[in-house]
């Protein structure tokens, strides 16, 4: 693992919509424009092989747009098919606040970042003190059942608490803006609440419906 002196003061960025990367999770990427499998041989020659994963935003008249926080990942993993394109994971090490944005000749963007107030990002994995873990999987069941997805309830039920929350918030259909949410959540518990709060809502029919209170 990285620690905090061996973050650079500038990486690149992969900004795709709704592809949520969170610290100590992992995100597999399938690379194929010609600019990201630049970005992928030009990282890879790096020592700290650090790609920082963000958020588009919408806003009328800039298409560029970018949300402040985004993760960085690192290459853990990465293959090539036949055809040239890449398969990668990315493992989370930190979130970081984009700085400006670093003119150059690569077709890819680079942003100064900071990775001020994020030192728990690199620290142990997180506990959830205030998880109902049987009311949690109640309400997933409910959901799942709702939108007629599957999944492996054994794994979800051992799973721990931050491999069950930030795998969930990775995984699951959310718009760019709440998985945008789930990011900046400071903390496991906000995030599992905030996770709790974007289940029920959906459940609830989406913007359509009544606002939850």
């Amino acid at each position: 693992m990285l620690n905090a002196a061996d973050l650079p003061d500038t990486i690149p960025i992969f900004s795709l919509p709704g592809a949520l990367l969170l610290p100590r999770s992992r995100l597999p990427l399938h690379i194929f424009e010609p600019r990201y499998l630049q970005m992928l041989e030009d990282t890879l020659k790096t020592r700290e092989r650090l790609i920082g994963m963000v958020q588009p935003r919408a806003l009328p008249g800039q298409e560029a747009a970018l949300h402040r926080i985004g993760c960085a990942g690192r290459i853990t993993q990465f293959s090539e098919t036949e055809d040239g394109r890449y398969l990668i994971t990315l493992t989370g090490i930190s979130r970081f606040r984009l700085g400006d944005e670093v003119e150059g000749f690569t077709p890819y963007r680079r942003f100064g970042v900071s990775w001020d107030g994020f030192e728990r990002d690199l620290g142990q994995t997180e506990r959830d003190d205030g998880l109902d873990r049987t009311a949690f999987l109640g309400l997933l069941e409910r959901f799942f059942s709702a939108k007629l997805l599957s999944t492996d309830w054994d794994t979800l039920k051992e799973a721990e608490d931050e491999l069950l929350i930030n795998s969930l918030s990775m995984l699951l259909d959310f718009d760019p803006e709440e998985k945008q949410a789930l990011l900046e959540a400071p903390s496991l518990s906000t995030r599992r609440e905030t996770l709790v709060t974007l289940i029920e809502f959906m459940m609830r029919g989406g913007p359509d419906e009544e606002t939850l209170q």
